[in-house]
C-alpha cells in the first residue's frame, strides 16, 4: 500500500516537473516575441539556433539583421538572465526559510540586499570603484552583499555557535542600518538623474542585461542548486529542530555555516546583475510546497522552475505595461505577488511546511 502511494507521488511529481518545463519553454519563447517590434516564435528559435555550432550552418537565413540584433543582443539575454535570477532568488528563499524556520523569511531578511544597495548607490551616484570599469556596479553590489552577510554572520555567533533567532535579528538590524545609509547617500547625490537611476536599481531591473552577465550567475545558481538537492535530507531535518538533527547524526552547526555562505554567494551574485527584486524568494517556496509537498528535494526542483517563470513574466509586464516607459520589476512582483500571497495566507488549509490541513 505504501509502495503504491509512493509510486503515485513520484508519478505526479514527474508530471509536475514536465508541465513546469513546458510552461518555462513557452514563457521564454513568448517573452522574446513580445515587444514594440513583433516577432514570430519561429523566427525567434531560428535566430537562437542559428548561433549554435553545427546547427546554425544548416539553417536558411530568412531574417533581417535588425531582427537578429533585437532577438540575440537585446531580448534573449534579458529573458535568460531573468530566468537565472528567478531560479537563484527562489532557491535562496527555500534555504533561508528552512534555515531560520520562519515562513516569512526571504533572501533580503538577512540584510544582503541592503548591503548591495549601499555599494550600488555609491557606484551610481559617486562613481565609486572606477577600477572595475563597466562592471563597477556589479562588483560593488556583490562586495556590499558579502560585507553585509559577513557582519550578520559575526553578530549571530555566540561562543562560536550560530543561533537562529540571533541570526534573524542581526539580519533585520543590519538591513535597517544599511537602508538608512543608502537613504543618506541618496540625499547627498550631486545630480537628480542619478537619484532616479539609483532608485530604479534598488527596485530591480533587467534593462542592462548582456550575454556576458549570464555565465557567472548561471554557474553559481546551478552548482548551488545541485548541492542543495543532494543535501535535501539535511534540509528536511533542519526543520525538525536541533535535537532531532543531533539524534540523526547531522552536524547542524557546520551545515548552517555552509547554508549562510552559499546563500550570501547566490544572493550577492544575482542582485549584482538585477538589483533588488523582492517577493520572489518569499512567495515561490510556498507555491512549490503547495504543488510538491514538503520534501526539499521536490520543493527545490519546483521552486527553480516556478521562480524562472515568474521573473520572466514579471519582466514582460515591467517593460510592456507603460511602454515605452519601463517599470522596475520589484514594483510588478510586489503588486502581483502581494495580493496572491495574502490570498495564500487566508487559505485555512495552508501552513508553513505545506500540507497544513
Amino acid at each position: 500500500m505504501l509502495d503504491h502511494f509512493e509510486r503515485n507521488a513520484k508519478r505526479r511529481f514527474r508530471f509536475l516537473i514536465f508541465f513546469l518545463l513546458c510552461i518555462l519553454l513557452l514563457s521564454i519563447t513568448f517573452a522574446v516575441t513580445l515587444g514594440p517590434v513583433k516577432m514570430s516564435a519561429i523566427t525567434v528559435w531560428k535566430i537562437a539556433l542559428g548561433h549554435l555550432p553545427f546547427i546554425g550552418d544548416s539553417l536558411e537565413v530568412n531574417w533581417s539583421i535588425a531582427q537578429e540584433r533585437i532577438i540575440w543582443d537585446i531580448r534573449l539575454p534579458r529573458v535568460l538572465l531573468g530566468a537565472v535570477v528567478g531560479a537563484g532568488l527562489s532557491v535562496v528563499g527555500v534555504v533561508i526559510q528552512a534555515l531560520v524556520r520562519n515562513s516569512l523569511a526571504d533572501p533580503y531578511i538577512l540584510g544582503i540586499s541592503s548591503g548591495s544597495s549601499v555599494a550600488a548607490t555609491l557606484v551610481i551616484l559617486f562613481g565609486a570603484l572606477p577600477i572595475f570599469g563597466q562592471y563597477a556596479l556589479s562588483f560593488g553590489a556583490f562586495l556590499g552583499a558579502m560585507a553585509a552577510m559577513l557582519s550578520v554572520y559575526l553578530l549571530a555567533q555566540v561562543g562560536g555557535r550560530i543561533q537562529t533567532t540571533r541570526l534573524l535579528l542581526a539580519g533585520v538590524a543590519i538591513s535597517m542600518i544599511m537602508s538608512a545609509v543608502t537613504n543618506f547617500i541618496v540625499t547627498l547625490a550631486p545630480k537628480d538623474s542619478g537619484i532616479r537611476e539609483a532608485m530604479f536599481w534598488m527596485m530591480g531591473s533587467l534593462a542592462g542585461a548582456k550575454w556576458e552577465y549570464i555565465p557567472i550567475p548561471a554557474v553559481v545558481v546551478l552548482v548551488v542548486s545541485l548541492f542543495l538537492i543532494v543535501q535535501s535530507r539535511s534540509l528536511n531535518i533542519l526543520l525538525m529542530g536541533e535535537e532531532v538533527a543531533a539524534t540523526l547524526g547531522v552536524n547542524m552547526e557546520a551545515f548552517r555555516k555552509v547554508l549562510i555562505i552559499i546563500t550570501s554567494l547566490v544572493t550577492g551574485t544575482v542582485v549584482a546583475v538585477s538589483g533588488s527584486i523582492g517577493f520572489i524568494g518569499l512567495v515561490v517556496p510556498h507555491l512549490a510546497r503547495l504543488l510538491a509537498g514538503t520534501d526539499h528535494k521536490r520543493v527545490l526542483s519546483c521552486s527553480i522552475l516556478i521562480g524562472m517563470i515568474l521573473v520572466i513574466w514579471s519582466d514582460v509586464c515591467a517593460r510592456l505595461v507603460l511602454a515605452p516607459q519601463e517599470l522596475p520589476i520589484g514594483v510588478v512582483t510586489a503588486l502581483c505577488g502581494g495580493p496572491f500571497f495574502i490570498w495564500l495566507l487566508r487559505r485555512s488549509s495552508y501552513s508553513f511546511g505545506g500540507g497544513g490541513k
